[in-house]
């Protein structure tokens, strides 16, 4: 008997974590939708993600801050493949700023970014899930809701309440075969950090090669991440054989977080 392949839709699909994390699930078997704001680069991405995997890769233009187009992204993907089974709720990062920096508008349109958008998504696609028996439901978030860095405030605070409400959802629909978990990047050769590091320069007066040279001597691993190696952990959380792992934080970072 054929096993029916599973559909993942993957947040921020056409660049960095979200981008290897489509490609980790394509090879992995899954039929993958990739989803953000630009239209023209997510068809880019996508051809480019079924040439290198040669997987069935789809694209879906959506914009996660505004109900209505959240919304339609969800339908169309289910219309199209008859289910989401597997959701990666991931969006870009904010700027980089410290707590008190930051306006009123930042904080807001953060708030949308990184916690409403994700939310709005999950309260489409979880009891959908439920329904069908399975579902797979993954927020990629950062260390630095576990070791907060200062001058990325809007990623601490912002993700440190995604974080709490994955661990809400993680309850909602276990029973139903249905998981929530997080997937918590270190330092990540993406061009987020490259954002990162740059900031840090201007503030600071330092070289980027400097802070570049700081960031990785504190990763025990001694480098950056690659970003197919955060999409192999998704791609873990996503598979049938993660069933009882639930409303858990899978820190990937070299080693570098100092918490127990």
């Amino acid at each position: 008997m054929a096993i029916a392949v599973r559909t993942a839709l993957v947040g921020g699909g056409a660049t960095g974590i979200g981008h290897a994390t489509a490609g980790q699930l394509a090879l992995s078997g899954h039929r993958v939708v990739i989803t953000g704001r630009r239209a023209d680069a997510l068809e880019s991405a996508a051809a480019g993600l079924r040439a290198s995997t040669g997987g069935d890769v789809h694209w879906l233009a959506g914009d996660m801050t505004d109900p209505v187009s959240a919304e339609m992204v969800a339908e169309e993907a289910e219309r199209r493949h008859g289910s989401v089974d597997v959701l990666v709720l991931n969006a870009g990062g904010p700027p980089p700023g410290r707590i008190l920096e930051i306006d009123d508008q930042q904080w807001q349109s953060a708030f949308g970014l990184l916690l409403l958008g994700p939310l709005r998504l999950a309260r489409l696609a979880l009891p959908r899930m439920a329904a069908r028996g399975f579902g797979r439901v993954v927020f990629v978030t950062s260390t630095a809701v576990r070791q907060p860095q200062p001058d990325l405030a809007l990623s601490v605070v912002l993700r440190s309440a995604v974080t709490a409400a994955a661990k809400l959802l993680a309850r909602e629909f276990a029973a139903d075969g249905v998981t929530v978990n997080c997937v918590a990047p270190g330092p990540t050769a993406t061009g987020r950090r490259e954002q990162i590091l740059t900031a840090r320069a201007a503030a600071t007066g330092r070289t980027y090669a400097d802070l570049d040279a700081e960031d990785v001597a504190s990763v025990p691993a001694g480098r950056a991440g690659d970003p197919a190696e955060i999409g192999a952990t998704v791609a873990f959380l996503a598979s049938a054989a993660t069933s009882y792992v639930n409303g858990t934080v899978l820190t990937v970072d070299g080693g570098r977080t100092e918490t127990i």
